[in-house]
C-alpha cells in the first residue's frame, strides 16, 4: 500500500516538543567549554529578565505608596480646613451675637417726663428752711437722691436716727455711706461727732478717692451690687461657652483658675513671706491680659458700680477687656471670699495676708479700668454674702430676716448657728484687713479706703434698737478685734468715740441681749486689759 500507515501518520504529526532538549542535553558535546558558555549566557540573560522585572514591580508599588500619602496628606490637610471653617463659623457667630447683646444692651426706653410740681411746696421756698440749710430727715423725705444707696426699701434709718451718736452736728461724716452735712442742733453732741481726727491720714470729713457718691449726686441702683453679682454669673457660663469652640482656652483656663485658688491656699501669716505667690498670681493675670489665651472681649462697665470715661494715662482705655482676664478675677474674689470664711472665723490673723494681696491686686494699674480700681468684682459677692456691712438687717426669727442676713441654707434647711456665726466673723475681718490698709508710702491709690470701713461700722451702729440682731453684733466685733490699733492709727481719737459707741452705747441700746450683744462690752474690756484703752 503505498499511503502510510496511521500510527505513522500520527507519529509526525505530534511530535514531542522536549525532543530537540533531550537531543541537547543527549548531545556528545554537551561537557564542552562552549556548552558551557552557552548555558551561562542564557542564566544570565534570564536573570537580568528576572531582575528588570522585579526592579519594574518595585518602581511601580512605589508609586502607588506615594500616591495613597498624597492622598492622605490631602485629606487631612481638607479635614483641618474644614475645623478651621467652621471654627470661624463659630466666632463669627459668637461675634455677631455679642454685638446683637450690644445692641439690646445700648437701646433705651425713653423715660416718662416729670410730672408738673405741686403748687404745695412753692410758699415753703420762703420759709424757715429756705435759707440754703435742711435737716437730716428733711433730706432723707424729699431728697432720695440723698438717701443710701446700699440700704433696701422698709430699712431706712428711722428718723430718730439722726441722732445716734454715729451722726454728726454741724459737721460732715460719712453716715450710712453718704457724706451729710447736719445743721447744729441745740442737743447734746455725740462722742463720736465732736472729736475729728487730726494728723491722721485719712480724715471722716474728707471723700476718699474711691469713696461713695456725693449728697447730691444720682445714686445708683438699691441692688446694684446684686446685678454685678448675676453678670458675674453670666461671664461665668459665657466662658464655659467660648471654651467648647476655643480649644486653647479649654486647656489652659482650667489650668490658670486651679493655679490661682493653690497659690492663693498658700498664703502665710509671716511678713514678707507672700512674695512668691504674688508674683504667681500677677503673672497669671499678666496671660490673660497678653491675649496668649484667646477669649471674647466684654463690656467692663457690666461690672462696676460707676460710669467710667477714658483717662489720660490709664494702661486700659479701651471698651473693651478680655474676658479671660474679668472671669479671672472674679475667680481670685471669689477664693478670697471662701478663704475668709473657711479659715477666718477661728483664726482672724490669717485675714491679714489675704487682705494685703487683695488690696496689692486690686490696686495695681495693670489690672485697673480707666484709672479706677475693680474692686467692685469682689465687693459685690462681699455684698450677698455678708448684707450687715452694706446696712441690710433683718429679724433672725423669719425667713425673710435671714435671708436678708446672708443666713444660707444647707441641703434645703438652714445653716447651724454657730456655722453662720463663724462665717459672719470670718467675712466682717477680712472687710477690715482690706479696708484698713494704709497706702501713704505707695504711689497706688487705696482700692477700698478706711472710710468705707468707717461707712459700714456706721451702717450698723445706726440701726434701731428694735432691730438690733445677733449678726450684726459678731459682725461689729469681727470688724474691730485685732484691728481696733489701725482703726485708731486712721482716725485718731474719732476711732476712739466710734468704739465707745460701738461696744459701749450700742449694746446697752439693744432690747435684746443676744450672747453678740453682750460680747461687745467683753471686747471692750479685753481692749482695756490688753492695749490700755479705756472706753
Amino acid at each position: 500500500m503505498t499511503a502510510s500507515s496511521p500510527a505513522t501518520r500520527r507519529s509526525r504529526q505530534w511530535s514531542s516538543p522536549l525532543r530537540a532538549r533531550v537531543s541537547d542535553f543527549l548531545a556528545e558535546n554537551r561537557h564542552t567549554e562552549l556548552g558551557y558558555q552557552d548555558a551561562l549566557t542564557a542564566a544570565q540573560i534570564e536573570h537580568e529578565r528576572v531582575r528588570d522585572a522585579a526592579i519594574r514591580v518595585f518602581k511601580d508599588h512605589e508609586l502607588q505608596e506615594e500616591c495613597r500619602r498624597l492622598q492622605l496628606q490631602e485629606a487631612a490637610v481638607l479635614q483641618l480646613q474644614r475645623r478651621e471653617e467652621e471654627r470661624i463659623r463659630n466666632e463669627e457667630s459668637l461675634r455677631a451675637e455679642q454685638e446683637r447683646l450690644r445692641a439690646l444692651k445700648s437701646t433705651t426706653v425713653p423715660k416718662l417726663p416729670p410730672e408738673a410740681p405741686s403748687p404745695a411746696p412753692v410758699p415753703q421756698l420762703n420759709g424757715p428752711q429756705s435759707n440754703g440749710t435742711r435737716s437730716l430727715n428733711s433730706i432723707s423725705t424729699t431728697s432720695p437722691t440723698n438717701t443710701l444707696h446700699t440700704i433696701p426699701p422698709g430699712l431706712n434709718p428711722s428718723p430718730g436716727t439722726s441722732q445716734h451718736p454715729l451722726s454728726n452736728a454741724g459737721q460732715t461724716l460719712p453716715v450710712n455711706g453718704t457724706k451729710v452735712e447736719q445743721p447744729v442742733a441745740p442737743t447734746k453732741a455725740s462722742p463720736f461727732a465732736a472729736l475729728a481726727p487730726t494728723g491722721s491720714v485719712f480724715k471722716p470729713a474728707v471723700p476718699q478717692p474711691n469713696s461713695l457718691a456725693a449728697p447730691f449726686a444720682p445714686k445708683p441702683p438699691a441692688d446694684q451690687y446684686v446685678v454685678i453679682h448675676q453678670n458675674l454669673k453670666k461671664l461665668r457660663a459665657s466662658l464655659a461657652e467660648q471654651a467648647k469652640s476655643l480649644p486653647p482656652l479649654k486647656a489652659r483656663m482650667g489650668d490658670m483658675r486651679r493655679e490661682l485658688r493653690k497659690t492663693l491656699g498658700q498664703m502665710v501669716v509671716e511678713k514678707g513671706g507672700n512674695k512668691k505667690q504674688a508674683a504667681a498670681i500677677q503673672a497669671i493675670l499678666h496671660e490673660s491680659l497678653s491675649g496668649s489665651v484667646p477669649s471674647a472681649t466684654v463690656d467692663p462697665s457690666q461690672y462696676v458700680m460707676d460710669r467710667r470715661e477714658p483717662v489720660e494715662g490709664a494702661l486700659h482705655n479701651e471698651a473693651q477687656l478680655p474676658s479671660l482676664f474679668l472671669y479671672l478675677l472674679n475667680i481670685f474674689a471669689k477664693t478670697i471670699i471662701n478663704q475668709f470664711i473657711n479659715e477666718c472665723g477661728a483664726q482672724p490673723k490669717a485675714a491679714d495676708p489675704l487682705g494685703v494681696i487683695t488690696a496689692q491686686i486690686f490696686s495695681h494699674k495693670a489690672y485697673q479700668w480707666r484709672g479706677k480700681s475693680l474692686i467692685d468684682i469682689l465687693m459685690a459677692k462681699y455684698r450677698v454674702a455678708c448684707p450687715v456691712l452694706f446696712g441690710y438687717r433683718g429679724n433672725e426669727n423669719t425667713e425673710q430676716g435671714r435671708l436678708r442676713l446672708g443666713w444660707k441654707k444647707d441641703g434645703g434647711a438652714w445653716a447651724p448657728e454657730q456655722q453662720h456665726m463663724d462665717k459672719m466673723k470670718g467675712l466682717a475681718v477680712g472687710y477690715a484687713a482690706i479696708s484698713l490698709r494704709d497706702f501713704s508710702k505707695s504711689p497706688n491709690t487705696n482700692p477700698w479706703p478706711p472710710s468705707k470701713y468707717w461707712t459700714s461700722l456706721a451702717r450698723i451702729v445706726n440701726t434701731p434698737p428694735a432691730e438690733i440682731s445677733n449678726t450684726q453684733c459678731v459682725v461689729l466685733r469681727g470688724m474691730i478685734e485685732i484691728y481696733e490699733e489701725r482703726f485708731i492709727h486712721f482716725y485718731g481719737s474719732a476711732a476712739i468715740a466710734a468704739l465707745r459707741s460701738a461696744l459701749i452705747d450700742f449694746p446697752n441700746k439693744a432690747q435684746i441681749k443676744t450672747p453678740g450683744v453682750s460680747g461687745l462690752p467683753v471686747l471692750a474690756h479685753m481692749l482695756k486689759r490688753d492695749i490700755g484703752l479705756e472706753l
